[in-house]
């Protein structure tokens, strides 16, 4: 089934206004948000307006402590605890030997 780009516009809009906080994970988010990064904190990202069934947030540049590998990111609608939205596999998987920061670009994008 297709879809108009204004319905994948529509529904990019409805999953990222339930959250922007991004962390890491060592492992797929799944669909609980699963190997969320021990230590890991969580950092805002900021949502552009959806455009041909996308939208990317501002860098949100995460806290890392030495360890990993991670591997993907996920999005959550709180700081610490709530609910998990969102992720994905991050570019390449890294691993930290002493505390860092990585810079995440997240994208959500709907298809059909």
């Amino acid at each position: 089934m297709s879809h108009s780009v204004a319905a994948r516009n529509a529904a990019v809009a409805a999953v990222t206004a339930l959250g922007n906080w991004c962390s890491l994970n060592t492992g797929d988010p799944g669909t609980t948000g699963a190997n969320e990064g021990a230590g890991v904190t969580r950092t805002q990202t900021t949502w552009g307006a959806p455009s041909g069934g996308s939208s990317v947030g501002t860098q949100a540049l995460i806290p890392v402590p030495a360890g990993g590998p991670y591997t993907h990111y996920s999005v959550w609608s709180l700081a610490a605890g709530g609910s998990f939205v969102t992720g994905g596999a991050l570019p390449a998987p890294e691993t930290y030997g002493a505390p860092g920061t990585y810079g995440l670009t997240p994208t959500e994008t709907a298809t059909g």
